[in-house]
């Protein structure tokens, strides 16, 4: 169901890993494969807040979900270098209208979650941090693995180096059935994932509910609360890595 995928940029030294995060069934699948020890990887220890995150506060304490987030060797997947910048890759084999009403769409998920972190729509796939595509992901098998299932959106990042700073990029894959809201919320939904929420939430009022729902919800306060508390958490990303790791 997962696989390796290779980075093409000059800039990496080295192909680290591959996560693969499915929202379609609620369930948080996650394949890795690290070429160097967990030792090599710099000390994780957390970044400081950005403003945002700062100013947040939640006056309804309505709690958040900070449980169900996963945490991996790396730590949480949280950015250090802002605004993060998201490339969506423009529709083709539509009309013009059918493509500028889909990146309309993913625009808005993208200005929603612009208020709690710094994000900002880049025109060169080259620089993204985050790239998200209009494309059908894979099959996923069913629990027999004789039935393939078909996926409404799929999350995957992998590790990277730059001037020996451990780093990450995100690739969003929105499927073409989505039309309307639905892409919308997909996009929230799966942005989300790709600014540090790695997980799920058990309600529906939340964008990061595990589950498609009639009526999406827009970012809650829990959203943003448990994405604050992840970003206190320790991580490896955006640190230097240890001499040992950089010589292999």
């Amino acid at each position: 169901m997962g696989k390796m995928t290779l980075n093409p940029t000059p800039n990496m030294s080295k192909l680290l890993t591959a996560f693969v995060l499915t929202i379609s069934t609620g369930l948080l699948i996650i394949f890795a494969h690290f070429s160097s020890s967990a030792t090599s990887l710099p000390p994780a220890k957390p970044h400081p807040l950005p403003p945002s995150l700062v100013q947040w506060n939640d006056q309804t304490n309505s709690g958040d979900y900070f449980t169900q987030i996963a945490t991996k060797e790396i730590g949480y997947l949280v950015w250090s270098q802002f605004p993060v910048q998201v490339y969506i890759e423009r529709p083709i084999n539509v009309s013009n209208q059918q493509a500028e009403d889909w990146v309309k769409n993913v625009v808005q998920a993208v200005q929603e979650w612009n208020i709690y972190l710094p994000l900002k729509v880049v025109e060169n796939p080259e620089i993204a941090d985050i790239k998200i595509e209009r494309k059908a992901p894979p099959l996923q098998l069913s629990p027999d693995k004789k039935i393939p299932r078909a996926r409404s959106a799929l999350t995957t990042y992998h590790l990277y180096t730059k001037n020996t700073v451990l780093l990450h990029r995100f690739t969003v894959l929105l499927s073409p059935s989505q039309t309307g809201n639905y892409v919308v919320a997909a996009a929230r939904h799966e942005l989300g994932h790709a600014l540090g929420i790695w997980g799920h939430s058990p309600s529906q009022t939340d964008a990061l509910y595990f589950a498609q729902v009639r009526n999406p919800p827009t970012i809650s306060a829990r959203d943003v609360n448990t994405l604050k508390r992840v970003y206190q958490q320790p991580t490896s990303l955006g640190w230097a890595l240890k001499d040992e790791f950089i010589n292999r």
